[in-house]
């Protein structure tokens, strides 16, 4: 078979790794701001390394594909460190906090015109808004088969082999190509991007193609924008520390004294 042509898409976030002290919430505005440096979404990562594995067993090409307003190719770039070959920015204020639906046509507006590929893998869910839909969305716009939840992808003899997670364990699924597959946190982390490979190409120059609505077509008309009706700020949980002293066996009992009356 020809070497697998392979579409990752990765989602620039906020680290979600950072501390509840970075995060704000304004009620107001209902908006959520988060001061903490971009990151590309922890199962995204898993997708790309699932698909570094294919393309170290089998050959072929992967690119990355990654969609909004401002986003920062410095931050894109470690998935090059890391074994793709390609960066595809999508740019556009149109971009900017589209719903699942919406978010899916602009990717397949994409996908369709990079043309030639063979498996599109996305991340289980993203890791801010934790929706879990745009892959399974995007698959049915493509019109391919889709697999969720993958712990493990093997592409042998044309077929796509794929063990899905389930709740009692997992499933071994088998599809045609091309499809679409959501990889789950179980592929493994992205492999270790040294820091000086990182830095050599971070001075290397690179061009990046940007592709906005009108580069790819797509239907402007489509594209709906979330709406949030409710926002604010988690509730204070007024913890206290109680301090019990005494010998154990009292301790034991002032303990089961206070548990008693908090049930």
């Amino acid at each position: 078979m020809k070497e697998p042509q392979i579409i990752v898409c990765a989602k620039q976030i906020p680290d979600p790794e950072a501390p509840f002290s970075d995060v704000t919430v304004n009620v107001e505005k209902k908006q959520v701001s988060v001061d903490a440096p971009d990151v590309i979404s922890p199962y995204d990562e898993n997708a790309l390394e699932a698909a570094i594995r294919i393309k170290e067993e089998l050959g072929g090409k992967i690119t990355v594909l990654s969609m909004g307003r401002k986003v920062s190719d410095t931050v894109l770039r470690k998935t090059i460190a890391a074994g793709a070959d390609s960066l595809v920015l999508l740019e556009d204020p149109l971009f900017e906090g589209l719903d699942s639906f919406s978010t899916a046509h602009v990717l397949s507006c994409a996908i369709k015109k990079i043309g030639d590929w063979d498996l599109v893998l996305t991340g289980r869910q993203a890791g801010d808004w934790d929706s879990g839909q745009v892959g399974l969305i995007l698959g049915e716009m493509l019109d391919v088969a889709c697999v969720s939840l993958a712990r493990s992808i093997k592409i042998d003899d044309g077929k796509l082999l794929v063990e899905k997670t389930v709740p009692v364990g997992y499933e071994v699924v088998e599809a045609a190509l091309p499809a679409l597959v959501t990889v789950s946190n179980e592929v493994g982390e992205l492999r270790y991007v040294a820091r000086s490979k990182m830095l050599g190409l971070l001075r290397r120059p690179m061009t990046i193609p940007k592709w906005n609505s009108k580069d790819l077509g797509c239907d402007v008309e489509r594209l709906r924008k979330l709406q949030l009706t409710e926002l604010a700020p988690p509730a204070d949980m007024g913890r206290e520390c109680t301090l019990i002293e005494g010998s154990a066996e009292e301790q034991a009992e002032r303990l089961a004294a206070v548990l008693a009356e908090l049930r």
